[in-house]
């Protein structure tokens, strides 16, 4: 893609896992709503491509999203707990806000980072916790209808009608990614959904990687790794995206520490881990999660 790619919530977890894998990639605009230190920005964005502004500033995103090509959308209170007033303000306003100014300004594709709590209330007593097993062969492909298991969840799933609907009126191409449980270096500890739902770093960056190349309409997507154990489906994600994720929860024990038979070809490099400064360049006092909201152990 030859135009520049705006990425808002850039300083938040996803934001940095799709930047340290994909950073010399793209032409990057930057937008958060604090300024990002050095260490959370690639080698090559300007100060001129980083924005400092809040996502129901229309003004502000306008200007971000003038003469892109893309755009990956991420900002927003990612707290599972959140409450309605900080879940409608930042994420439904926010996203309309910014799926707006991107489809008036022509923009060709749009990827909007869903969440697996859109669908958390197909987790019922009566299918847990044998759902977060892999002999069980229950599975969710995103062509079933939202089913949030919280507040924020609501918020997630009204992101989805609204790309829906800035498909359908501007033939924006709209990817909604339900991601699941991010994290870097193995799978969530000890925690059966969590390892059920696992996307790793470096699968994270290569599923976006597929949303900024692919061709599609209207889609949504299970944004996890290809783990054994697991009830969403990543099928869509293979045929529409061309998806091929490195990662399974199954070669960590549930400790999270590498088996030693894993297979050796998941340590390959196909996205370096760190494309600029290391975590170690890291102020000791910031924390890698979104700087403008406390961080859930399960916020995707």
């Amino acid at each position: 893609m030859d135009e520049p790619v705006l990425l808002t919530g850039a300083g938040g977890r996803v934001g940095q896992a799709i930047l340290r894998g994909l950073g010399d990639e793209y032409d990057w605009r930057l937008l958060d709503r604090e300024p990002l230190p050095a260490a959370k920005v690639p080698d090559g964005v300007t100060d001129a491509d980083r924005y400092v502004a809040d996502i129901t500033d229309e003004r502000a995103v306008r200007e971000a999203v003038a003469d892109v090509g893309a755009v990956i959308h991420l900002a927003g209170d990612p707290r599972k707990t959140a409450p309605w007033d900080s879940v409608l303000r930042n994420n439904i306003d926010g996203t309309q806000v910014v799926m707006r100014a991107a489809a008036e300004a022509g923009v060709e594709k749009f990827a909007f980072a869903s969440s697996n709590h859109a669908v958390g209330g197909y987790e019922t007593a009566e299918r847990t916790p044998d759902l977060y097993r892999a002999e069980d062969d229950y599975r969710l492909d995103g062509s079933e209808l939202p089913r949030p298991g919280n507040l924020y969840g609501v918020s997630k799933a009204a992101g989805e009608s609204l790309g829906r609907f800035y498909h359908d009126e501007f033939d924006m191409s709209v990817v909604c990614v339900r991601v699941g449980n991010l994290t870097k270096d193995h799978p969530p500890r000890e925690y059966e959904r969590g390892q059920a739902m696992w996307l790793s770093h470096r699968d994270c960056a290569h599923l976006f990687d597929r949303c900024l190349r692919a061709e599609y309409g209207y889609e949504i997507v299970y944004g996890i790794s290809d783990n054994d154990r697991r009830y969403y489906s990543i099928e869509r994600a293979r045929e529409a995206l061309g998806y091929d994720p490195a990662d399974n929860s199954a070669d960590y024990t549930f400790e999270g520490e590498p088996k030693p038979d894993r297979d050796a070809e998941a340590d390959g490099d196909r996205y370096a881990p760190e494309s600029f400064a290391p975590d170690a360049d890291r102020p000791a006092n910031e924390s890698p999660a979104d700087p403008n909201f406390p961080a859930d152990p399960d916020d995707a």
